[in-house]
């Protein structure tokens, strides 16, 4: 559990009673206000920059890194024209959380919702975004989000409706992680027999920029860490967080990273948790925060405890894998006081890297807020994934249920709306696995099955997924997966340790107050069971967010009556067997 002090414990009641109040005028707030189009022109490229601080090409958008803030009021329409720009790539956006209602086609999913925009096309993403919350968009065609492909998508309420928390200001900080290896470097290095790992990352990002082979920090330590020279480092100097005394403020975090789980704290102050991946959930008080890949978190701070003629460290460092990449740190700079007056105390502590029970503490804290929709009470269909580490000819992969997933050379989407059934595997990947396997040791038969078969629900059911985490290759590694899952939410019934047993671990699953997430993590050698009703149709991807991981097949498809989606634009579907299907009426398929 969490340690609250009684001065915590005041100042959570403080905010919760701010709550309440706002809850209650929330049930007078004016309904069904205005909606608005909002068009962004992007075109993606590639420029130089330096994220942190050594000059490198990223992968922009309208010249900037990271690409432009997309922010519209839930009901809104949001109209992206994305102009590919790179000489020799393909590319697609995928915009993370947003469930994409009507919409399949524009998920941004390469070889699953829609063919790679060539270089020269000008494609447009068209969407409702139906509820607020904190996302972000990332590039979803090869390892595109680790070259700087993402940027921030912020839903606000609706006009006329307010959240069911007070605050007075709002800041946004978007976590990624860097490498100076290109990416198409990783990807040679992941697909070579024996595999060249990427390695750990040269430096974090907040807010695109970082500092690396320096510390911001280096002054309070004795060690020879050389400090930052960031005179004409524009680019990797840190965006400061500006903050006023005695106000409450809303922190969004999204982490794009691409590798590392990361732990958030700022000095001198609590942290209330109140949304998470787009849903509120119950407020709870923390002094540091675990966020992997995917996830999405709002939290208070108040500067209302503080001694206002200081500044104060903002600290992520990593979780899950021995770090050796430095924190990341900007400045919580509490005006009017300078930006470059650094904090009287260093930065605060990450917890020790493999201290899982302090994330796991953190992870079951979080539960639904009052009045969220509840899970349905039984499921249609469990499916048992497998999370296994591989090889096929020398060449590690990550697996599910021992079957590495491979993207078609034609659209998903397209082939299942045409009956296309030569264009993928017909038969559908295992459902479970072998009830003798032992998740505890390496795998006795490392070889893999590779595949592009997909898993068909039916529409409306419910559908319970359990992750199981086992053994890597090597004896007595195990590592953390963040599961995402696309055009869905789903209700995170609970985690356990070791092998899940129905008979055993059923009775523990939390049916009152699970969260809505569109991400969940499955620990060391442990469990996470979810459900979700497969209520929208199209073709979604479910996979490891890891960006190598997927890159390495750690991922499935379930198609939920993809047959049945009209409207879909002709030239998402314009390549492979979908490309000669162009007898369209008003550019759409029928």
């Amino acid at each position: 559990m969490v340690n609250i002090s009684p001065q915590s414990r005041g100042l959570m009641g403080q905010l919760m009673i701010r709550s309440l109040i706002l809850l209650s005028l929330l049930a007078v707030a004016v309904v069904g206000g205005r909606t608005q189009v909002r068009h962004y022109n992007f075109d993606v490229e590639y420029i130089f920059g330096a994220p942190d601080c050594k000059e490198h090409v990223v992968m922009g958008i309208n010249g900037q890194f990271p690409g432009p803030t997309i922010r519209a009021n839930a009901g809104d329409t949001v109209v992206v024209h994305l102009n590919n720009k790179l000489h020799t790539e393909g590319v697609v956006i995928h915009w993370h959380g947003i469930r994409q209602l009507g919409t399949p086609w524009a998920d941004g999913t390469a070889s699953i919702s829609q063919c790679a925009i060539n270089p020269g096309e000008v494609f447009t993403y068209r969407f409702l975004v139906d509820k607020p919350g904190t996302y972000f968009y990332h590039g979803h065609y090869g390892m595109q989000r680790s070259a700087g492909l993402y940027g921030s998508l912020i839903v606000d309420v609706a006009e006329g409706e307010r959240e069911p928390f007070h605050y007075d200001g709002e800041l946004n900080l978007l976590l990624s992680d860097w490498w100076h290896q290109s990416v198409h470097e990783q990807e040679v290095g992941l697909s070579s027999a024996p595999i060249r790992w990427i390695g750990e990352p040269q430096s974090l990002l907040l807010n695109g920029r970082g500092q690396h082979n320096c510390s911001l920090a280096a002054h309070y330590s004795n060690s020879s860490s050389n400090k930052c020279n960031l005179k004409g480092g524009e680019k990797c100097a840190p965006k400061i967080l500006k903050v006023q005394p005695n106000k409450t403020y809303r922190l969004r975090i999204a982490s794009t990273t691409a590798l590392a789980a990361l732990n958030l704290a700022i000095g001198n102050h609590k942290m209330l948790v109140v949304e998470a991946d787009g849903n509120y959930v119950q407020p709870f008080l923390v002094d540091d925060l675990d966020i992997y890949s995917g996830e999405s978190y709002s939290v208070l701070i108040t500067t209302d405890h503080q001694n206002a003629r200081n500044n104060y460290w903002v600290s992520v460092g990593v979780r899950g894998r021995e770090p050796k990449t430095p924190q990341g740190l900007t400045l919580l700079n509490y005006l009017p006081n300078s930006a470059s007056k650094l904090p009287v105390s260093p930065p605060p502590v990450t917890p020790q890297w493999n201290d899982y029970n302090h994330s796991k503490s953190f992870t079951k804290n979080i539960l639904a807020r009052m009045g969220s929709p509840k899970p349905p009470t039984t499921y249609n269909r469990r499916i048992m994934l497998l999370n296994t580490q591989n090889r096929l000819n020398g060449v590690t992969k990550w697996a599910v249920n021992n079957v590495s997933l491979v993207l078609p050379s034609t659209p998903y989407l397209g082939s299942v709306k045409f009956l296309l059934n030569h264009t993928f595997d017909q038969t559908s990947p295992p459902e479970n696995y072998p009830a003798n396997y032992d998740i505890m040791k390496p795998p006795v038969n490392t070889n893999v099955t590779t595949s592009s078969g997909i898993y068909r629900l039916q529409f409306n059911t419910t559908v319970d997924i359990i992750l199981q985490n086992t053994n890597a290759i090597t004896p007595n590694v195990s590592e953390i997966h963040p599961w995402h899952l696309h055009g869905h939410d789903f209700w995170v019934l609970g985690y356990g340790e070791g092998k899940f047993n129905s008979k055993n671990d059923e009775k523990k699953l939390n049916l009152k107050n699970p969260p809505l997430r569109n991400t969940a993590v499955i620990f060391p050698w442990g469990w996470t069971a979810l459900r979700f009703v497969a209520d929208n149709r199209g073709v979604w991807a479910f996979h490891c967010h890891i960006e190598p991981h997927l890159h390495m097949g750690m991922g499935a498809i379930f198609d939920i009556e993809g047959r049945s989606v009209k409207g879909i634009p002709s030239q998402a579907l314009a390549c492979g067997a979908t490309g000669s299907l162009m007898a369209t009426k008003n550019g759409k398929y029928h």
